[in-house]
């Protein structure tokens, strides 16, 4: 029963580099790869660009340079699902997307799908906790996508068809 965790933390993963790599993409067709308008420096001695730097303060420049925070930000929250909304509900539901302010959610079950939609308003607090007051307005919720049923009488798992009435 362990793995489910492990898998959960996996996909959260993917879907962040997913998240990561889409923001590159539209910064690229926004043509903003780098910042128009300056940065504030920061406060202290001044540092050469070929002066090593902790890994994490070039990482927030990058984002800051590119305008990718927000996306990071999501991505993450989106790869800490699990963590942020509980494993009970995250064992059947999934963050696919964001957009304007719209988190898309997808359950497992329409069981799960009514659970969540009765949980949007906590759920938008929570994210927003993790994002920054007013970054999510809305959740929306798709249940599970299941294939139409296939046309004609009634099927019997394992059956043999006819041939298995007349011997």
């Amino acid at each position: 029963m362990g793995g489910g965790g492990e898998n959960t933390a996996a996909r959260g993963v993917a879907l962040a580099r997913e998240k990561l790599a889409q923001a590159k993409a539209d910064a690229a067709k926004r043509g903003q790869l780098p910042r128009r308008e300056p940065r504030r420096r920061a406060a202290g001695p001044r540092r050469d660009s070929g002066d090593p730097q902790l890994f994490g303060r070039a990482i927030a420049d990058l984002l800051a340079d590119r305008g990718w925070e927000r996306s990071a930000a999501v991505g993450a929250v989106f790869g800490r699902w699990a963590t942020i909304v509980g494993p009970d509900l995250a064992m059947h539901t999934r963050p696919e997307s964001f957009d304007d302010g719209e988190v898309l959610i997808a359950a497992d079950s329409t069981a799960w799908a009514t659970q969540v939609r009765l949980l949007a308003r906590t759920l938008v607090r929570r994210l927003n906790e993790e994002l920054g007051e007013g970054t999510v307005k809305k959740v929306k919720v798709r249940g599970p996508q299941n294939a139409p049923r296939p046309s004609g009488g009634l099927r019997v798992t394992g059956s043999r068809g006819p041939g298995d009435t007349y011997g």
